[in-house]
């Protein structure tokens, strides 16, 4: 059954109209008064009913779609661990790639870096459109794959800046409810990530910071260091910008 992300609020027996996007989806798939698809609000917090409702198209226009909700399901596909990406934007279609992927694979959140080499830069106007286009990108990827909460891709950042920001910097990395932080590193030393990771740490969340293309600066490497960050090894192989994260993800949540 298809399934939609729909921002309103949901209750049973209540008719609304579908937002944009997914008014013109059912459209494109022809659907007609009388079948049936799936609603998820998409919300994180605690006071979010999540899971997802049947619902019934009732109603076609031309640019609207009327739907009277049905059942409520307490469905959750979730991963066992929140795991939260801090990772540096690569060029091109690759960070589009990697916000869909991680959102597959259940990533928490995912704050986008301004690296020192991001080929990529981001501010004001054209920041803002990105980051509204990653959203609906990690939008797109919950309602293919079955998840009823959306991931929040935040506002890009660099490192600094992310120290600085209120519950994150200022947070005590020791604390059992702040998530664990790991740094992808290449530098001597390391652990292996499920090392890092293992049973003392049971499912305590995890921060996990990657770079872009040719990683992060020797500067941003100290400053992560500097504020808690454990530097981990994915393995001997070096993997592309957009690759290693995913890989720590499917460690982390499958």
């Amino acid at each position: 059954m298809p399934r939609f992300h729909c921002p309103a609020p949901l209750a049973t027996g209540a008719e609304l109209d579908l937002p944009p996007g997914a008014a013109r989806h059912v459209q494109v798939l022809r659907l007609q008064p009388g079948d049936g698809i799936t609603l998820f609000h998409g919300g994180q917090s605690a006071a979010d009913p999540g899971g997802e409702f049947d619902a019934t198209v009732v109603k076609m226009g031309r640019s609207d779609v009327r739907v009277l909700v049905g059942a409520h399901h307490a469905i959750e596909r979730e991963a066992p661990r929140a795991v939260h990406l801090l990772a540096g934007i690569t060029a091109n279609e690759r960070m589009d790639w990697l916000v869909e992927k991680a959102t597959e694979l259940g990533v928490a959140s995912i704050t986008p870096l301004v690296a020192e080499r991001s080929v990529l830069k981001l501010k004001g106007e054209r920041a803002d459109k990105k980051i509204a286009h990653w959203q609906a990108v990690a939008v797109a990827a919950c309602e293919q794959c079955g998840r009823n909460r959306v991931p929040v891709v935040h506002a890009a950042i660099d490192l600094a800046g992310w120290l600085r920001s209120p519950g994150q910097g200022l947070a005590s990395p020791e604390t059992r409810d702040t998530p664990q932080r790991l740094l992808l590193s290449l530098r001597a030393g390391t652990a292996p990530l499920r090392e890092a990771t293992g049973s003392a740490n049971g499912q305590r969340p995890v921060l996990f910071l990657s770079g872009p293309e040719g990683g992060l600066s020797a500067a941003e490497e100290d400053l992560a260091l500097q504020h808690g960050f454990a530097p981990v090894t994915l393995g001997p192989r070096v993997l592309r910008a957009e690759t290693a994260p995913l890989a720590a993800l499917a460690a982390l949540t499958l």
